[in-house]
Parts: structure tokens; sequence; C-alpha cells
């Protein structure tokens, strides 16, 4: 029993052992290797097998934070989905800023990127999926403003102030206040955590979804063994991120692709596993679940990256530049306010969810013509 029992394991977790050996295997031939690649479809190959990899490998993360949301349940089921998300696009960001020369723009761009696809496009389909299916759907009013409420300040703080500030020229931020920023962030994020997991935890949950086990009992193990391979996964996506930066930013420049295109690339690696799950939440008529991720995302990147990208630029030297400029920056206040527009009566429809669409098709717009 233990050796078939082991055989399904290894039948059902063998994306783990082709990351391991993607990883593997760039690592013996070098970076000079990925450096070298001059043909065009031969960099497009690379960077679309090591995209694959990753994005393979995240959607194996969700899959076992999703088992342990079941054991754990709400809302410290998502919390571990978040924050595994979190460490994905950590690494992914901090290893594409230590390849090559400086792009002091690289964070934000990803930031800002996972906050217009998380709260324009996801959201948007999550709405109009829920919209469809079930005319209205319900949500728990107290947390979703709680949500927003601090997404809204750490958003202004760090991405549209910088703009405004004149301690330093362009939208940047001096070395004060920087470190002020990276710790405020941390301390506004930690407290939330406090509330969403222990004061008032029952403020982001919904009693009346129909909560459905989409879980069969063969897929169900141990939680150590759930954590563990959690755990594993997430290392085969940092030791992927080093390798997946160079032809993503060798990629950009050959091409003289825009660099806010290489923010919204990694935006969007972070965000497709989640809003998989976001996704199909809101269709079994969980829009709380879908509501509690996507959030959740927007919040734990603005306040866990800027303190990590803070630190990096601290010890690598490198300048860091946060503040939004042109039609950005009004798109991100828009953004904003759209949402909490939408969540402001505890029910939504598919209205809601197009004007969102909307202001994610004005985001894929100003990448390639702002």
């Amino acid at each position: 029993m233990k050796s078939s029992s082991f055989v399904a394991v290894t039948r059902r977790e063998y994306p783990l052992f082709i990351a391991f050996a993607t990883a593997a295997i760039f690592f013996v031939l070098g970076k000079a290797v990925l450096e070298s690649l001059g043909h065009p479809f031969v960099l497009g190959g690379v960077f679309v097998w090591l995209f694959a990899i990753i994005l393979w490998s995240a959607i194996m993360v969700v899959r076992h934070a999703d088992c342990l949301a079941v054991k754990l349940g709400e809302p410290y089921g998502t919390l571990v989905l978040t924050l595994s998300a979190i460490a994905i696009e950590v690494a992914v960001i901090s290893t594409a800023m230590l390849h090559g020369a400086n792009n002091p723009s690289l964070a934000r761009d990803a930031m800002f990127g996972v906050v217009m696809i998380a709260l324009g496009g996801l959201m948007g389909v999550a709405l109009l999926v829920g919209g469809l299916r079930h005319r209205e759907q319900h949500y728990n009013l107290q947390g979703v403003n709680s949500y927003l409420n601090v997404i809204m300040a750490l958003a202004v703080l760090g991405l549209v102030f910088p703009a405004f500030t004149t301690s330093t020229r362009g939208p940047t931020f001096s070395t004060s206040q920087l470190i002020f920023l990276a710790i405020v962030s941390l301390i506004i994020y930690g407290i939330f955590l406090l509330i969403q997991t222990v004061r008032h935890r029952q403020h982001f949950v919904d009693s009346s979804e129909v909560v459905i086990d989409t879980h069969h009992s063969s897929q169900m193990r141990a939680t150590g063994f759930h954590a563990t391979m959690l755990i594993l996964y997430l290392l085969g996506v940092v030791l992927l991120a080093e390798q997946f930066a160079i032809p993503l930013d060798n990629g950009i420049e050959r091409l003289g692709m825009p660099q806010a295109f290489g923010g919204a690339i990694i935006a969007a690696l972070v965000l497709a596993p989640e809003g998989i799950g976001a996704i199909a939440a809101a269709r079994r008529n969980q829009l709380q679940r879908s509501v509690n991720i996507l959030l959740g995302s927007v919040l734990a990147t603005i306040g866990l990256t800027i303190p990590a990208v803070v630190t990096i630029g601290f010890v690598t030297k490198r300048s860091i530049t946060l503040g939004l400029e042109g039609a950005n920056l009004p798109l991100l206040v828009l953004t904003l306010g759209a949402s909490m527009v939408t969540f402001s009566s505890g029910r939504t429809n598919v209205l809601q969810g197009f004007i969102h669409l909307l202001l994610f098709a004005v985001f894929v717009l100003l990448i390639f013509a702002p």
C-alpha cells in the first residue's frame, strides 16, 4: 500500500521534478548561455519554456494552498495562498532587479501591474462570471471595506506620493522617506493580519455563501504533506526565477518593448494561479473567497513588496523609482475609486464587472500607447 501510495504521489507531483530538472539544466549550462542567446526564436523559446514551468509550479503552489485552506478554514486558507503568491512575486522581482543594468522602475511597474490586473481584469471577469450565473452576489461589506481602506492608503503613499515630493528630483523618495514607507507598510500590513485572523475574523467570512468542497478525498493528505510540497514548489519557482529574469530582460531590450511590459509580465505570472481560483470561486457563488483572494493579493503586494524592494535597493545600492507618471497616476486613482463604489452596497452584478474590465483595457492600452 505504501509503495502504491508513493507511486500515486509521484505521478501527481511530477511537475516538481520537471521544475527542478529545468533549474538544474540551466544551472549547469550557466548564465552565459542565456546571455548569449542571439537568435530571437531561440530566446523566445527559452522565455516561453521558463514562463510555462514557473506558471505550472505556481499553479501547483495554489493547489496545495487550497488543500491547506480546506484544512485550516477561512481566512487562514486564503492568507496562505496570498503569502505564497507574494513570495513568488518578490523572488521574480528581486532576481530581475539584480540582473543586468539597473531598472529602477521595475518594482513599481510590477506592483502597478498587480493592482490593475487584480482590481481591473481579474475582478472584472470574476464579477462578470458570477453576475451572469447568479445575477447578484453577496459579500461581507465590513471585510471588503477593511481591505480597500488599507489598499488605498498604501497605494497612494507608495505609488502616488513620490510623484509630488520635493526632497528628490523625479518620482522618487529620499532615503528617509523610503525607510519610513517600508516600516509603515510592514506595520499596517501586520495590523491588518491581526484584524483578519484574530480580532475581527468574522468580517472576512460570508456565512450566506454556499460552500462547496471541490477537493476529492483522494487528493487530500496530511497538513504537513501539503505544507512541505508548497515549500518545495516555491523553492522551484525561486530557482527558476533567476533564470527567467535573463531572457525577460534581454527580450524586452532586443524587441524594443516598453519597460512597463516587463512589470506586467511579472504581475500576470504571479496573479494567474490566484486569478483562476478567484474566478472559479465567483462561479461557485463564493464571491467572498474571490474577493479575499484578489484584494488580499493587492494588499500583500504593496504591503510586502515595497519593504523587500527597498531593502534590496539599499543592500545593492540601486536606485528605486516608485511614483507613477503620466496617465497611469489618474488611472490608479480611478481604479481605487471604482473599487470603492463597486463594493459599497454588499452585492454586485455584471455592470461592475464591465466597468473593471474597461479600466483593465485602458491599462493595457497605456503600456503600448502611453
